[in-house]
């Protein structure tokens, strides 16, 4: 009984003592961790979103077989947890959504939810309102551009 006590022991020393990444592989990992700001918090832009998209080129008017293209998208990947009110589902309701974010920041949560729950205080706030994490559906560029467009028809773009 005393050797499986000392064995347990020493396993929990060695596991609480080792196995840490050093601070290049974290910079490695997380460019933004690497990139502090005067107040030493991570450089990170909540109007633009943790992603690829920095500039995204939208039209005064709407794509319409784009936006139909988008729908299709939201019927089989977000139906089921948003809908086309302000009403909350599971999530928030699309109806204003975008006039309340940029494209630069939909398309990046869309196709970078994890990173972005993580990080940006926008949808910090909406997982406390929400309580679920939105999954990650995999969307595409195409896919994220697409659904944003819906988006604006649903928000009364013509």
């Amino acid at each position: 009984m005393k050797k499986l006590i000392i064995t347990l022991s020493a396993s929990c020393l060695f596991a609480a003592c080792g196995g840490g990444k050093s601070d290049a592989d974290k910079a490695a990992a997380d460019p933004y961790d690497a990139q502090k700001t005067e107040t030493g918090n991570p450089s990170y832009d909540p109007n633009r979103g943790e992603g690829k998209f920095t500039k995204v080129d939208i039209p005064a008017t709407l794509d319409a077989a784009l936006a139909s293209t988008g729908e299709k998208t939201y019927s089989v990947k977000c139906s089921s947890c948003h809908k086309l009110t302000e009403e909350k589902l599971v999530g928030p309701g699309w109806k204003g959504v975008v006039g309340r974010h940029t494209a630069e920041w939909i398309m990046n949560f869309s196709t970078n939810t994890d990173a972005m729950i993580n990080k940006d205080p926008k949808v910090q706030a909406m997982l406390e309102i929400c309580l679920v994490r939105m999954p990650n559906q995999n969307l595409s560029d195409d896919e994220a551009r697409a659904l944003y467009e819906f988006m604006r028809k649903n928000d009364g773009v013509k």
